[in-house]
């Protein structure tokens, strides 16, 4: 999705889709704090009527702009995935595929603050029965692809015969756990302040215990 700065000129009827993308600008800058409507309509050059015309309000916005950061993260993870070396066996091949998906992940997030905070935040309608204004079809929200592809990897590796079936749902969520709550301590906890080889090691060691853990009874 292009990015749009203020002033800079939209294609006739194309004015939803360049508001979205100044409001992903706006959450890549500062967080889902930083989406405003009448900001966005600021940058793309038009009046907030305009602009209230495509969107309800800020929490419609938002729900485009989150939608945005998780394709963003997923693609991220896909894209760690395949820059890692294969592997003749499968079993090897799988685990290496799990740990470069947990790696895009929480890569993901110390690269994009704004935008995986954005991935995960609670849009409010901003309409006062709180009724939520209907998402086009093209927008509305999936299935968070980020736990999909984990949700596959696993899937991949218990075909190896390395993580029993009965351990399957548990691992899935204990895998997402684990890499979202890294990334959560790396961003505003206390891991925040690592040195950069520090943090490094303690993301390669978390990522290790998944694989280890998908792989225990």
């Amino acid at each position: 999705m292009a990015a749009f700065s203020g002033g800079k000129s939209y294609h006739h009827g194309d004015l939803r889709n360049a508001l979205i993308s100044a409001a992903v600008d706006l959450a890549t800058e500062g967080g889902p704090e930083r989406v405003v409507l009448r900001e966005a309509a600021r940058r793309v050059g038009v009046s907030p009527t305009a602009a209230y015309r495509h969107f309800d309000g800020r929490g419609e916005l938002l729900r485009a702009v989150k939608i945005h950061a998780q394709r963003a993260l997923a693609d991220a993870m896909e894209h760690a995935a395949a820059r890692t070396p294969g592997a003749d066996e499968p079993a090897v091949a799988a685990e290496q595929r799990l740990a470069a998906l947990g790696r895009g992940y929480v890569g993901f997030a110390l690269d994009q603050p704004g935008l995986y905070r954005a991935a995960f935040c609670t849009p409010r309608s901003s309409c006062a029965d709180g009724f939520a204004p209907a998402v086009p079809a093209s927008e509305a929200e999936p299935e968070i692809r980020a736990f999909t592809l984990l949700t596959d990897a696993l899937a991949a590796l218990a075909r190896t015969g390395r993580v029993p079936d009965r351990a399957r749902p548990a691992t899935e969520v204990a895998a997402w756990s684990a890499v979202h709550g890294l990334s959560l301590l790396l961003l505003d906890g206390p891991l925040r302040r690592l040195p950069a080889q520090r943090r490094h090691d303690v993301v390669e060691s978390t990522l290790a215990m998944v694989v280890s853990g998908a792989r225990a009874d």
